[in-house]
């Protein structure tokens, strides 16, 4: 069986952070490991606290996992510590680990900032460079390439900028997007492709990037190709949305066990 590290924050409901990546992990045929890097206290209607591990224990944590059980592929999910960042990626490079997925975690929908300019610019210079993907929101996409994005032209322009910034392939994903879910492929070598749907009227899309990004890192493992593994995730997060779970008082989870062994 392949194997995925996860590492990333824990949401209490389990609807975001390594709870989903968990689920989607599963879903994807694939059996999951972690390590967390932050405890959040949060609902549907938002979160109420947080509390960093320390920089001993995610250190210990990755070692754990490597001298034990290699992954195949790591996603990289919420981290709110330049030196996490920097543990990180030194113990990355020191397993020399393969098929790395970075979600990019710095802006939540409602367009709060949870990563400052310093520890951005840590992510980028120590993480992408070491990935196979990063994937942006739109409005993490913004920040990156210093760019407004209002339409499929502009993620080109915004995903050219990071993916020549950063030297890393771009999966921008078009998801607050008023009418349309289209999301962009796009390669540090300039090729790219859309990849496009009709978007789902469901306001219930809580921890949708955190499991697609799990469900890429999932297919990436299993050995397919970049293209092939973000069509596969961006078809598993499709039904997961359009299950239309409703779960909670506000902005609830996605259904991650929509379609029963969805990519075995």
């Amino acid at each position: 069986m392949k194997k995925v590290l996860i590492i990333a924050g824990s949401d209490s409901i389990g609807g975001a952070g390594i709870q989903a990546d968990i689920k989607s992990c599963t879903m994807n045929g694939v059996y999951s490991m972690t390590a967390l890097t932050v405890l959040t206290a949060q609902n549907t209607m938002g979160v109420r606290s947080v509390l960093d591990v320390s920089d001993d224990f995610l250190k210990d944590q990755l070692n754990s996992v490597f001298e034990d059980i290699t992954p195949d592929a790591v996603k990289i999910g919420m981290v709110t510590s330049s030196n996490f960042y920097k543990i990180i990626a030194e113990r990355l490079i020191y397993y020399r680990a393969q098929n790395i997925v970075v979600d990019p975690v710095m802006i939540c929908t409602s367009g709060y900032k949870i990563l400052n300019e310093p520890q951005i610019e840590v992510l980028t210079k120590k993480l992408f460079p070491l990935s196979t993907v990063v994937t942006p929101n739109l409005f993490e996409a913004e920040v990156l390439s210093k760019m407004k994005i209002t339409n499929e032209k502009d993620m080109i322009l915004s995903a050219n900028e990071i993916a020549l910034k950063y030297s890393c392939n771009v999966f921008l994903k078009g998801g607050h997007f008023k009418d349309t879910a289209n999301d962009l492929l796009f390669c540090k070598d300039g090729k790219y492709e859309f990849l496009k749907c009709k978007k789902v009227n469901n306001p219930n899309i809580h921890g949708t990037g955190c499991t697609l990004s799990s469900a890429i890192a999932s297919n990436l493992a299993k050995g397919k190709s970049l293209l092939e593994s973000v069509k596969n995730a961006k078809n598993y997060v499709g039904f997961a949305i359009a299950s239309n779970l409703n779960l909670g008082r506000g902005y609830g989870p996605i259904d991650h066990m929509a379609c029963k062994n969805f990519m075995y």
